[in-house]
């Protein structure tokens, strides 16, 4: 008896272990997975799994929460050539008349009431501006408003049952967060690319007036610009709006404008028709050993002021050319652009603490901001 038990129990345990290895290194040869296709062919295909549940890492979810709230935009502009009015070049080229230019980019719905989020380069000049939904619905769309400034743009269309993005706290993310940027890249259709947060806070690119830019690695091409950059949760952080490329195609440094300033020019265009900021009248600089050495002033570390305007809000504050402006409201101010964010940000008319180091000595003013003048466009004529 105990003979066959032990005849036995190696004969399983052979068997077992012949199994494995087929099952290892030829699963084919158990069936395991096999159908046969229309034309008899042995295919393996891997089990059925539940469409509810999104695979481990996935971003699907996210996708699909904000996907439904980003739009392309289309524009077009009738355009005549500069010189068509002279009667030379009509004489010798005849009347060209005028040529339609098309302009492509993406939007983002904030509001059930229609408000769309998007750049102003997008829209600007545009004659008509189509807006087309997820679900293929089209719609012409109104500005709103635009701020150059910030290169965002405000457009309301009147369609009813719009999906609208949550909104996210933009103040609050890290670098290293896993982001995904969704829009309309050289107008193939909506795409949804992923990619984390490669640094926050980034300026004096010479983009923008006022430039707090989210950078992002992030696949952005042309036609994505007003598009939406989302966290994992699919709330929006940001509108994206640039590229540094060589190429013209994404090269894995994209800038998105953060959803805190989005929604400052949102308020104030809708509330305004205009964005107010605050103004000091003052000529900024980066301070430079060189700068600081002209106006003998021992500042390491600032913005120097090398022009005040007379009977501005600064000059009455007492500030002076030679002045080195270290903080604004209690914050830092280390560059030029971070001194002009912060004083656009201030209340006008309402007295703000500016800390000024002048020579060696450190000075506490008071400055009353007005308001930020509209910049003068050129007329065309």
């Amino acid at each position: 008896m105990k003979r066959i038990w032990l005849l036995f129990s190696q004969s399983v345990t052979v068997l077992v272990a012949a199994y494995f290895v087929v099952a290892t290194l030829q699963p084919d040869w158990l069936g395991r997975g096999t159908t046969r296709s229309g034309a008899g062919i042995a295919l393996l295909e891997a089990p059925a799994t539940s469409s509810a549940q999104p695979e481990p890492g996935s971003l699907s979810s996210a996708a699909r929460k904000a996907a439904p709230a980003v739009v392309s935009i289309n524009t077009s502009k009738e355009v005549r050539h500069p010189r068509s009015n002279d009667p030379w070049f009509q004489f010798f080229f005849g009347d060209q008349g005028s040529q339609s230019q098309t302009g492509l980019g993406s939007g983002v719905i904030i509001s059930p009431d229609g408000y769309i989020l998007t750049n102003n380069h997008v829209v600007e000049g545009a004659d008509e501006i189509e807006v087309t939904l997820t679900d293929s619905r089209r719609a012409r769309a109104t500005v709103i408003g635009t701020d150059p400034d910030t290169d965002l743009a405000i457009l309301k269309v009147e369609l009813d049952k719009l999906p609208v993005i949550v909104l996210g706290n933009s103040d609050q993310v890290a670098v290293g967060d896993r982001v995904l940027a969704i829009g309309n890249p050289f107008g193939v259709g909506q795409t949804v690319t992923s990619g984390i947060i490669s640094a926050l806070g980034r300026s004096q690119l010479g983009i923008n007036t006022f430039e707090n830019f989210i950078q992002t690695d992030a696949a952005i091409n042309p036609g994505n610009s007003g598009g939406a950059l989302v966290d994992v949760n699919g709330n929006l952080l940001g509108i994206n709006t640039a590229i540094y490329s060589r190429s013209g195609g994404s090269m894995g440094i994209g800038f998105a404008i953060p959803v805190s300033t989005a929604r400052l020019v949102l308020d104030g265009i809708v509330k305004d028709g205009q964005v107010t900021r605050g103004w000091i009248g003052v000529e900024p600089n980066e301070l430079s050993p060189e700068l600081a050495e002209t106006f003998a002033v021992k500042a390491t570390e600032g913005v120097i002021i090398t022009g005040v305007l007379q009977d501005g809000p600064a000059a009455q504050a007492g500030l002076r050319p030679g002045d080195v402006i270290v903080r604004v409201d209690g914050k830092a101010v280390t560059n030029v652009s971070e001194l002009l964010t912060a004083v656009a940000a201030l209340k006008p008319g309402t007295a703000t603490p500016f800390a000024v180091q002048r020579g060696d000595a450190m000075v506490d003013l008071k400055v009353t901001p007005g308001i930020r003048p509209r910049p003068q466009r050129a007329v065309k004529r």
